[in-house]
């Protein structure tokens, strides 16, 4: 019996030895397969901070087709655009003041002349006839002069077939000038007031063709 005994509990001894053999195999191999999850882990970690996931690619797309949007936006915003227009406006606008006030200009100009010119006249009204030639003459210098100074101006402001159109009305009007002034200074054929009167015709209608030049062409 004793032996029996014995031999049954060495078995059992046996049996816990080997069962507990088991046990810490299993829990070294887990704990094997747990370190190396950690440590594949830990290596993909790194990784994964400098991937980007297609989630993050959507975003930065989304950004930058929002950063064009808001460009385009910017350039075709009324505001912006209504500025520029603005701009323009006023570039025109002050091209067009320059022109007017050259027109003012030219019609200041010539009133004050006409001013001072006829004042000369009729304070030489008594002299003889000698002087007053010297006074029509002198009249005529500056008439004839502002003339072709309004006419260079309209030679630059008007179009070629605008110019074209003048030309031959100036050059009918230079006829019918001169015709006028002979036609009138023949009251006076053969006398001493022959010459005076021609000059002094010429120099009305040269002084009536600048104020029509300019009120009527000059921009």
């Amino acid at each position: 019996m004793n032996s029996k005994y014995t031999s049954l509990l060495g078995i059992v001894l046996i049996t816990i030895a080997i069962t507990a053999g088991c046990n810490t195999s299993a829990e070294e191999s887990n704990g094997t397969d747990n370190t190396e999850q950690n440590h594949s882990s830990n290596q993909a970690s790194p990784d994964s901070n400098h991937t980007s996931s297609p989630t993050d690619a959507l975003e930065e797309e989304t950004d930058r087709d929002t950063s064009d949007s808001d460009t385009i936006v910017q350039k075709n915003n009324p505001n912006t655009a209504g500025k520029i227009e603005e701009k323009s406006d006023e570039e025109t606008g002050n091209s067009t003041n320059n022109i007017q006030s050259l027109k003012e200009e030219y019609l200041e100009k010539l009133y004050k002349t006409k001013k001072e010119t006829d004042k000369i006249r009729k304070e030489s009204e008594d002299d003889i006839t000698y002087a007053l030639k010297k006074v029509e003459g002198d009249r005529y210098d500056v008439w004839d002069g502002l003339l072709n100074e309004i006419y260079g101006i309209l030679e630059v402001q008007l179009s070629t077939k605008e110019m074209e159109a003048l030309r031959v009305e100036q050059r009918e009007w230079l006829e019918y000038r001169d015709n006028t002034a002979k036609e009138a200074s023949l009251v006076y054929e053969n006398g001493t007031m022959e010459q005076l009167e021609y000059v002094t015709v010429q120099n009305n209608l040269t002084e009536e063709r600048c104020f029509q030049l300019v009120e009527e062409y000059m921009k």
